[in-house]
């Protein structure tokens, strides 16, 4: 959570997955912006439609069911809403779009997971594939290039972006790796790389972090307090 006191200025506080639905008003009350951190489990498939996973699945039936009402909640309410990895999918879930199981059995993509023949974090983390910016669009405006170079560490993707969605940025192999929600009261982005890796080493992703921080802090003025939660 470095990267949200360096980048975008705020103190971290970590939401426990409650697993059951909950009443999110005080917890509402409480935050400015909401960041949607990566993991090792993929959204269970029933919440988008999808063929049942493997058994051997990694799950985290508690964070899903914690998350996505809690995203659904934050939008309405105008509090920012930042999507790392998992949180891009979870992003598009919650809004009714779909998931892409396994990314590198479909025809002409690239294989986009971390890599396990070595455990050195550096070498993971290092930018591996080319993005290209959406011209025109939100995060174009944010650096100079067209093309913005990435690391990645998933398995799963985006297959349809939710009503609403826009994309704004796909891999070379056409896969997505941003989207920003059409209309949001506040910043409502989801990239699909680990942008919290060495913000400082990556334009982009600092732009981005600054740029979730700069929506936090209007949001907590909006609502009349007077430092970022």
């Amino acid at each position: 959570m470095q990267s949200i006191i360096d980048g975008s200025g705020g103190v971290p506080m970590v939401i426990p997955a409650f697993g059951d639905p909950q009443q999110f008003d005080t917890l509402l009350d409480a935050m400015d912006g909401l960041l949607l951190t990566g993991g090792a489990a993929n959204i269970e498939p029933h919440h988008y439609g999808g063929a049942p996973f493997p058994d051997d699945e990694v799950i985290d039936q508690a964070r899903d069911r914690t998350v996505l009402p809690l995203i659904r909640a934050c939008i309405d309410r105008g509090i920012p809403v930042f999507g790392i990895c998992r949180g891009i999918q979870e992003m598009n879930v919650a809004l009714g779009g779909t998931l892409h199981y396994r990314v590198h059995q479909l025809p002409g993509r690239l294989d986009h997971r971390m890599r396990r023949d070595i455990e050195d974090m550096e070498v993971r983390y290092e930018p591996r594939h080319s993005i290209t910016l959406t011209d025109g669009g939100y995060l174009s405006s944010l650096v100079d290039d067209e093309t913005v170079m990435v690391n990645t560490l998933h398995g799963q993707a985006i297959d349809r972006p939710a009503p609403g969605m826009e994309i704004e940025a796909l891999a070379e192999d056409e896969t997505i790796e941003a989207v920003r929600l059409r209309g949001a009261k506040s910043f409502t982005v989801g990239v699909q790389w680990h942008a919290e890796w060495k913000i400082h080493e990556h334009e982009l992703s600092r732009r981005l972090f600054g740029e979730f921080g700069t929506a936090a802090r209007a949001s907590a003025l909006r609502r009349g307090k007077n430092k970022v939660a």
